[in-house]
């Protein structure tokens, strides 16, 4: 239970002050322990860090696996698009996403190269389930197409355009502006009517 309530504080922490402005008192402090005794639960600051962000992953992922599940393969228009309505959501209301996002885009020097691993994980099992949804709608004539890749790497180009937004911008207009654009292009490009 300690462990749980330990990461949550650090989850907090670490969105709100990065990597670099959270310590180990100020979240030992929130869940009412002296900082020495976080060291019976975690390693140290790297270890309780990188368990909040795996943590983090595991959401996101089981988000977007849980979408994919529940969507058939005869309305990709409405699929794809619901896919970017449910990314912003994601990210504008879950504080492991908006973590997971931040750390993703500016790591801790020290952990990058453990953090980029772990994204580009997760990106690549996004890519494999999206594949397969295209294969299927290319298949059945749902959208047009020969290779699978080319309409998936397109829509994670969507997917990447408002992920930036996500974590740069701070205007609802602009990042509307951007979706609609973005993604009025892209269903062009790939719609069989």
């Amino acid at each position: 239970m300690k462990s749980t309530e330990i990461k949550e504080a650090a989850l907090k922490y670490f969105t709100i002050h990065g990597y670099e402005g959270a310590s180990l008192s100020q979240i030992a402090e929130e869940v009412g322990m002296k900082k020495q005794s976080i060291y019976a639960h975690f390693k140290g600051k790297d270890d309780l860090f990188l368990q909040v962000l795996c943590d983090a992953k595991e959401t996101e992922l089981s988000s977007k696996l849980q979408y994919f599940r529940k969507i058939d393969s005869q309305n990709p228009e409405k699929d794809l698009y619901g896919f970017l309505q449910l990314i912003i959501d994601l990210f504008q209301k879950n504080e492991q996403l908006k973590f997971w996002l931040r750390m993703s885009f500016f790591p801790p020097a020290h952990l990058a190269k453990t953090i980029e691993k772990e994204v580009i994980d997760l990106e690549e099992q996004v890519q494999v389930i999206l594949e397969r949804k295209f294969q299927d709608w290319i298949g059945t004539k749902e959208i047009v197409g020969d290779v699978v890749k080319t309409p998936t790497l397109a829509f994670l180009g969507v997917v990447d355009s408002i992920m930036l937004e996500l974590v740069y911008g701070n205007d609802e207009k602009r990042l509307n502006d951007k979706v609609e654009a973005s993604w009025a292009v892209f269903w062009r490009g790939i719609s069989p009517h």
